[in-house]
């Protein structure tokens, strides 16, 4: 195990009522509000009245950033760093699933930054100071409400990055299970595909002795697998709703990788897919998650035979480790394909034709990943797995 500092200055509400809770957060951090939604479906499923009522009761005046995007972009980080700025804005409220939650820091940051927010994106910047920030969440998926974590994309040259900062951590964050009920079957699968891909990229590591952190990933994803196939066949059940919430907040809070060194290769090849084909950050990690499993499997096969049998509960049977390795990645495959998730690249019409575009941009001139370090190459192959 490493060395490692863990801090994380969340305040969540979790579970049903927990909205009026944020009248008393409003009383600390100010009456001028931005307010940031996507499509409009806080509309319809109501949540956009109760926390208007909320900061209404609570004295607050509200400003409105509608129509972010499934993939946050940078233009519409910039729209909304201006509203803060030419309406005296206090404090932002994200109120969504995880990119509006992304949008909402790199807005809070960009709205103290004076330049383009690619420079903090693209790290030739840090950020030095953020409005608060609070979330209402209606996916669970990415574990932005108890992260300093956002992925933001920039529509002009089709790239898509991670960056964080401590100053953007959500100041509170509430979690009802009652605002994730109405999300379609494909959010919702796309989300545990999201949250379970977080587990793996910190579960696969070479570090050693690290029993706590692996049986603390392991039990979040034994948790989602029992759980996931209930949900999609029973959307509005709060229960499994509520198990699932909490699943996906823990895969990424910073808990599951302390002491180790993750992975995280995954995540900048489904950015570079996803910047250019624009489709479901989740889709895209169901279609190339097994595939760098099995490209990788040989660099520590035990992980992966522990793995099988922890998780899936694959019986070694006399078999070989690869072998029951190689159970575990079909395992996952199956589980994921029975929940409606796509397994190929072809699922969404995507061909050859842009995937050394797509390698260079996931491997821009250096290596990615940590479990086995990935150059182009082994990008490109890795997606040519996946057509």
């Amino acid at each position: 195990m490493r060395n490692f500092v863990y801090h994380n200055p969340t305040r969540l509400y979790f579970g049903e009522g927990q909205l009026q809770q944020m009248a008393k957060e409003a009383a600390q951090l100010g009456p001028n509000v931005l307010l940031v939604y996507g499509g409009g479906s806080i509309k319809k499923n109501g949540l956009y009245d109760e926390i208007m009522t909320v900061l209404g009761e609570a004295g607050c005046k509200v400003t409105e950033l509608a129509g972010v995007e499934p993939n946050p972009r940078l233009s519409t980080v910039h729209r909304g760093a201006e509203l803060c700025r030419t309406n005296g804005i206090d404090w932002v409220l994200a109120a969504g699933g995880g990119s509006t939650l992304d949008c909402g820091k790199a807005i809070a940051a960009a709205a103290k930054y004076d330049g383009s927010f690619w420079d903090i994106v693209s790290r030739k910047a840090q950020v030095q100071d953020a409005l608060p920030l609070g979330t209402v969440l209606t996916l669970a998926a990415t574990g932005s409400e108890m992260n300093s974590g956002s992925v933001i994309t920039n529509e002009e040259t089709e790239e898509k990055h991670g960056w964080g900062s401590p100053h953007v951590f959500p100041r509170f964050s509430v979690l009802d299970p009652a605002y994730t009920a109405t999300a379609p079957k494909d959010h919702t699968v796309y989300g545990i595909v999201d949250m379970m891909s977080h587990v793996f990229e910190q579960y696969f590591h070479h570090d050693p002795l690290t029993p706590v952190q692996d049986g603390f990933c392991e039990s979040v994803l034994r948790a989602v697998v029992g759980t996931a196939p209930k949900l999609v066949g029973d959307l509005g059940n709060l229960e499994h709703r509520a198990t699932i919430l909490y699943s996906g907040t823990m895969a990424l809070n910073g808990v599951l990788g302390m002491g180790t060194l993750g992975d995280w290769a995954n995540h900048d090849m489904e950015h570079a897919l996803s910047a250019v084909y624009d489709i479901p950050h989740g889709g895209g990690l169901a279609i190339l998650f097994p595939n760098w499993m099995t490209y990788v499997l040989d660099d520590n096969v035990g992980r992966f035979r522990q793995f099988a049998v922890n998780v899936f509960g694959v019986e070694p049977d006399g078999r070989s480790d690869k072998e029951i390795a190689e159970e575990g990645i079909s395992r996952l495959r199956e589980f994921w394909t029975s929940l409606g998730a796509p397994s190929k690249l072809a699922d969404y019409g995507i061909g050859e034709e842009r995937l050394e575009e797509m390698a260079a941009k996931a491997a821009p001139g250096r290596q990615i990943g940590n479990f086995r370090k990935l150059d182009k190459q082994d990008v490109l192959n890795i997606y040519r797995l996946s057509l």
